[in-house]
């Protein structure tokens, strides 16, 4: 991601992460390289998204170009869920926007080359059906030491992104008790949660290199911190949010880092001290919003006192509110807002789908939401 303001603000860029299943079982399905090559992946789409493959065959990812607004950034998401749906659908398969798989039939075939066969080897049986996805969204910083810095302020407000995005309940054909199982599936690996306050970008790499030394990161590349510097881009990256049902519900995601990051930077530069950092407490939060979603409690890391999600969402939309404003957001946002607060997170409504059948309905309403998105869609199962 070059550059970090545009014409409309500062630049974000998305990356999603989907399972593929069989249209026939319901069940992941190895069809990586095959929808991949029906989408031309080699080559940029008319909206310059870029498509490629992930740790299992299974999976398949979408990376958005640099954007400055939200209409474009949006139409790069749906065109790319469009483009990999219309392939997957070819194939005999099925796209599925979820953080987890519902339904599995044991450990997924790893996708080919030597970074995710070093993986599997380091992490073991950790990552052995790691079929979990992802929503990462970067936002543009003049450079990775103001990342860090950025960084160091996000800590308090993560936990409320995880609790919008909240679309993982179910995992291996059951639902597991949490809004995001794949939040408790990362929460396994070394490098995982909160990062620690680092004094800059040397520091951070510092600590990073550390762990690749102590053997429990696979490369530098392989922390799972909730956000960070990027190693490759002068942007903040945030790996908080499951993949997002929709691709509104993902510019949301965009929209509040967005805000979050101009937030941090507008306090950075009036002085103002960063907010206290209690690594058990920040825990305890992200667990909660891993939990409940928006649909019980929250935690406040700062002060450790427990509260309604629903009034922690509060607090944090003041704290963006000016930055969403500055940005010309507010509205758009506050549109967006709807689909969590009003119709229910992802997990909501896999856990609706599945009182009209069982795993198999979660599956096939998921694969509807996704087709949904692309004016192709056809009969699905």
């Amino acid at each position: 991601m070059s550059g970090f303001t545009g014409a409309q603000g500062r630049t974000m860029g998305v990356e999603e992460e989907f399972l593929l299943v069989d249209a026939r079982t319901a069940r992941p399905a190895p069809g990586a390289t095959a929808v991949l090559r029906r989408c031309g992946a080699r080559e940029p789409t008319a909206q310059g998204v870029g498509l490629k493959g992930e740790l299992f065959r299974t999976q398949v990812e979408a990376a958005s170009p640099v954007c400055a607004t939200a209409g474009d950034l949006l139409t790069a998401l749906t065109g790319a869920r469009a483009r990999l749906g219309a392939a997957a659908r070819a194939e005999g398969l099925r796209l599925l926007a979820t953080g987890t798989a519902v339904l599995a039939d044991g450990p997924p075939p790893l996708a080919e080359g030597e970074r995710f066969a070093h993986i599997a080897h380091t992490y073991a049986d950790v990552v052995a059906d790691y079929q979990v996805c992802g929503c990462h969204v970067h936002i543009g910083v003049p450079d990775r030491d103001t990342a860090v810095a950025v960084v160091n302020r996000l800590h308090p407000w993560l936990p409320v992104l995880l609790a919008l995005s909240v679309n993982s309940p179910y995992a291996g054909g059951r639902d597991r008790g949490h809004a995001s199982w794949r939040m408790v599936e990362q929460s396994r690996f070394p490098g995982s949660g909160v990062a620690p306050r680092c004094a800059g970008a040397a520091d951070h790499d510092a600590r990073v290199r550390a762990l690749v030394e102590c053997g429990v990161l696979a490369d530098e590349h392989m922390s799972f911190w909730l956000a960070r510097p990027s190693g490759r881009l002068p942007t903040v990256e945030f790996r908080v949010a499951d993949t997002a049902a929709t691709a509104a519900e993902a510019l949301l995601q965009a929209l509040l880092c967005r805000a979050l990051v101009d937030r941090a930077l507008t306090d950075i530069a009036a002085g103002l001290p960063e907010p206290p950092l209690d690594g058990q407490l920040s825990a305890a939060a992200v667990w909660s919003a891993a939990r409940y979603g928006l649909s019980g409690p929250a935690v406040d890391p700062v002060t450790g006192r427990r509260m309604s999600a629903k009034a922690r969402l509060l607090d944090f939309l003041s704290h963006v509110a000016p930055a969403l404003d500055a940005a010309g957001d507010t509205e758009r946002v506050r549109t967006l807002l709807d689909i969590p607060t009003r119709e229910g997170t992802g997990a909501t409504r896999q856990r609706d789908a599945h009182r009209s059948g069982g795993p198999a309905a979660v599956v096939r309403f998921l694969a509807h939401q996704t087709d949904a998105e692309s004016s192709a869609a056809g009969s699905v199962f």
